[in-house]
């Protein structure tokens, strides 16, 4: 049996005992055709190594990144299902009674026949940054934000809902589709700034819009956005020249920090902007908000949270390597905050704050969804944008609805108002919100 004989067979051995002593319901089909178990049936779920090179490089460089890589590129990819069905399967029994049954000395002489083995094609070059938090500064936002937004208006629009609402749906029932998701949202958003013909809304972070012109039309406000993505803002002002809304709503490219001479605004709505704002800038963003927003007015803050399990280091270290990897190849100096500390820079900043609502399950219900959709449009995403970002969002829409599953991540909406002696203002109950 020659070398490289040898090296196939006692890997298809070492997958054989892990597939068996795990339980789990997974088979593996190699390179050159093989597959463990042997007679795997074609319609099973499976895992497929393209080529030897791919097992020397994870062995080389165990890190999730190289996973990744490996996968944009297939040279490790699932068959006869999703990254779901991969992350969901059941084993029998726990990775520590498998450690203590396994052969080590069968592992230990694979790993080391692998090691040096040629590593194949090298991995794709994608456009990355290195990461770390947004430093505040007006024209490094504008990078950051341009780099994930402006890919493609066409993109988006495969897998977004009809409105382009780029942020988390509302589900009134879990079995909604993402249209009608995102109106609920859209419509819950208005409900609970109560919103009242005639007044004044910023919009910050607005995306293409969907939030300032449903508030015109619906609730009679004028508003006005901003975002610091050029494309957006050309989609919203076709939208709004479209709909007739010129007089009610207004779309700009500007940094949230350079809002000026728009006087105070009765109402603010900032819909997953915190998380490209940085913790450093948190005082900046807060204290922004409070000089734009009226004395009775309203302040709705919506954004991904980290459990505050962790310690403020660690919070500020930007979190675990998966999300390292995301920052890295999709939202450059994204940093997410946790709820308790929202909470303590709202009051630090001079807010009342009046209610807080999770939206976690809502959220993985709509990455998945967003999933699911790119998946079924995936060959004109992958026209439009190259196969390997399409095959990276896909992998990135996946892993975040798995996130938000597992309750690694989750989502709050935070109703705030100014803080002031004597009453709010506000009903007594949230039944306004569901009439």
């Amino acid at each position: 049996m020659s070398g490289t004989e040898r090296r196939l067979k006692n890997l298809m051995t070492l997958l054989e005992q892990a597939r068996e002593r795990l339980g789990l319901d997974l088979g593996f089909v190699l390179w050159e055709g093989s597959t463990v178990p042997a007679g795997l049936p074609r319609d099973a779920l499976a895992l497929h190594i393209a080529d030897k090179g791919a097992v020397a490089r994870l062995i080389r460089s165990p890190k999730l990144e190289t996973l990744l890589l490996l996968w944009l590129v297939r040279r490790i990819d699932v068959r006869n299902g999703t990254l779901f069905d991969l992350v969901h399967l059941r084993k029998t029994k726990s990775t520590r009674d498998f450690r203590k049954t396994l052969d080590k000395r069968l592992a230990l002489r694979t790993l080391l026949a692998f090691l040096f083995a040629p590593r194949g094609a090298a991995l794709p070059a994608l456009r990355q940054s290195k990461w770390r938090p947004s430093s505040g500064d007006p024209s490094e936002n504008k990078r950051n934000i341009s780099y994930h937004y402006n890919l493609s208006n066409t993109f988006y629009s495969l897998w977004l809902d009809k409105e382009m609402v780029y942020t988390c749906a509302y589900c009134t029932d879990w079995d909604n589709d993402i249209d009608r998701m995102q109106q609920d949202k859209l419509e819950m958003i208005c409900r609970k700034l109560r919103l009242k013909a005639g007044e004044r809304m910023l919009d910050i972070g607005c995306g293409w819009g969907a939030v300032s012109m449903f508030a015109a039309r619906h609730y009679g406000v004028t508003a006005y956005g901003v975002t610091l993505s050029e494309q957006q803002v050309a989609y919203a002002n076709e939208k709004i020249k479209r709909l007739g809304l010129q007089d009610r709503v207004r779309i700009e490219c500007k940094d949230y920090t350079q809002v000026e001479g728009e006087g105070a605004f009765d109402k603010i709505a900032a819909i997953g902007i915190q998380e490209h704002i940085g913790i450093a800038n948190y005082p900046t963003y807060y204290k922004t908000i409070n000089r734009l927003l009226k004395r009775d007015g309203l302040f709705l803050h919506h954004a991904i949270t980290w459990p505050a399990k962790r310690p403020d280091s660690a919070l500020r270290r930007g979190g675990p390597a998966d999300i390292h990897i995301f920052t890295k190849y999709i939202f450059p100096g994204a940093q997410l905050d946790n709820i308790g500390n929202a909470m303590r820079m709202l009051e630090r900043h001079g807010f009342e704050v009046h209610d807080v609502e999770a939206w976690r399950e809502h959220y993985q219900r709509t990455c998945r969804l967003w999933h699911d959709r790119l998946l079924a449009n995936y060959d004109a995403a992958a026209a439009e944008i190259g196969d390997l970002k399409a095959r990276l969002w896909l992998t990135y829409l996946a892993a975040s609805s798995i996130a938000f599953e597992r309750n690694s991540i989750g989502l709050y909406q935070t109703l705030a108002s100014k803080r002031r002696r004597g009453p709010s203002g506000l009903p007594p109950t949230r039944a306004d919100l569901y009439r």
